[in-house]
């Protein structure tokens, strides 16, 4: 997101920089005026874009909890609204399965050691690569098992 704001505000830039009507080849047979405006408008709206993402992005999100030591979870926020929330100990966690796609985006699961699935648990409260996240936990919780699922 950070290369398409800066991307965007780069295409912004340079359309505010050029004069539309000279935009045109010395000889004048090859003249786009309507280029210019173009191209800061879609530099406008891939940086705004990205910018809306990122903004957004606080709405999910995961970390270990330091007072409790939970691993706490959440999607949906907005504002001080908590969305929808999850928290396991990692002494109940019993697996973390990856399931890679071809075409798609990875899907991540984490379950508690008694086989339940946790709501709202998902690859978009992780950060990737997932399989390096799942090792740094298994790490803290030798325990859990990790299934990467080809």
């Amino acid at each position: 997101m950070w290369l398409l704001l800066a991307v965007g505000a780069m295409f912004f830039w340079a359309g505010s920089t050029i004069r539309p009507e000279e935009n045109c080849s010395e000889d004048g047979r090859e003249c786009a005026p309507w280029l210019v405006p173009l191209a800061q408008a879609l530099g406008a709206l891939v940086a705004l874009g990205a910018g809306l993402n990122m903004l957004a992005n606080p709405r999910r999100g995961s970390l270990l909890d330091p007072a409790t030591g939970d691993l706490v979870w959440w999607q949906g926020r907005i504002g001080r609204a908590g969305g929808d929330e999850g928290r396991i100990h990692p002494s109940r966690i019993g697996k973390l399965r990856i399931v890679r796609r071809d075409e798609g985006d990875d899907e991540v699961h984490l379950y508690d050691i008694d086989g339940n699935r946790q709501f709202w648990f998902d690859q978009e409260v992780i950060p990737w690569p997932y399989e390096r996240w799942a090792g740094k936990l298994a790490k803290l919780a030798p325990h859990i098992e990790v299934e990467v699922i080809d």
